[in-house]
């Protein structure tokens, strides 16, 4: 990061954990000096209506934050631009040592990473980014959804997700926590897309699957309830709009209307 200059201009993205400061629903925008960050250090880390897009040092301040998740109504492009504020942040502050010597690291002026300082050193690490998949599961027409434990007081049904192991395939992936979670077996895993999920750095790798066998048999230590849901029924309450959750579940309820 460097030293912000009184006539830089943009947006300014103060960052706080997986929260985001805006006034009055929107980011700090114009010169520094009219915001008085003078003093504080900044990188670019993109461009937001044609304007840069500034990442400010965290503070220990008391401007007010506001969820990430809260923005999920922004076009994608912007809040992916949100998202990798917030991952950018998280690891700068949990690598300002070097994992390799125990020296400081800095910020290299040519990437996004951090360099040991030490010249004997000089290792450096990029960001780093946990995938994880998340699969909407079809039987003819029917959609199999999960409340899970963090979800059971607002009893909002969603796809199922889990982190990919150390040498697992994203397929290898989808199968196991499907049968961990709720004991289906799926087949015909097909890609859909993926989101990036700064919570805190995770990368969301959506997939579409179809029911080979199995009963439902929850894994009750994280699965509250699940329950195939028929795509001419009413449906319970869903993830948010601008998630990939959703646009997963709004697929296959439109392949099950054509499976009908």
């Amino acid at each position: 990061m460097q030293p912000i200059q009184p006539e830089d201009f943009g947006f300014w993205l103060f960052t706080h954990s997986s929260a985001i400061h805006l006034i009055n629903g929107q980011l700090p925008n114009g010169k520094a000096k009219d915001w008085s960050l003078q003093g504080l250090r900044a990188i670019v880390i993109g461009e937001l209506e044609q304007q840069p897009l500034w990442l400010v040092e965290e503070q220990a301040d008391e401007r007010e934050y506001f969820s990430l998740r809260d923005q999920l109504h922004l076009p994608e492009r912007s809040f992916n631009l949100l998202n990798r504020g917030v991952e950018l942040n998280h690891f700068f502050k949990t690598h300002r040592f070097c994992g390799k010597c125990g020296h400081k690291t800095s910020i290299p002026q040519d990437e996004w990473a951090v360099q040991c300082e030490n010249e004997a050193c000089r290792y450096r690490m990029y960001p780093v980014i946990c995938p994880s998949i998340i699969v909407a599961v079809r039987r003819k027409n029917e959609i199999l959804l999960a409340c899970h434990k963090r979800h059971q007081d607002s009893l909002m049904y969603t796809t199922l997700a889990g982190f990919v192991e150390v040498g697992e395939t994203f397929e290898q992936t989808v199968r196991r926590e499907v049968f961990e979670e709720t004991g289906v077996l799926v087949k015909n895993i097909r890609y859909f897309g993926s989101q990036p999920w700064a919570f805190p750095n995770s990368q969301m790798v959506g997939f579409l699957a179809e029911y080979d066998s199995g009963e439902i048999r929850l894994q009750e230590s994280e699965i509250h309830d699940a329950r195939w849901f028929r795509c001419d029924e009413p449906l319970p309450n869903l993830p948010p709009e601008g998630t990939i959750a959703l646009k997963l579940i709004q697929t296959t309820l439109e392949l099950c209307r054509r499976e009908r």
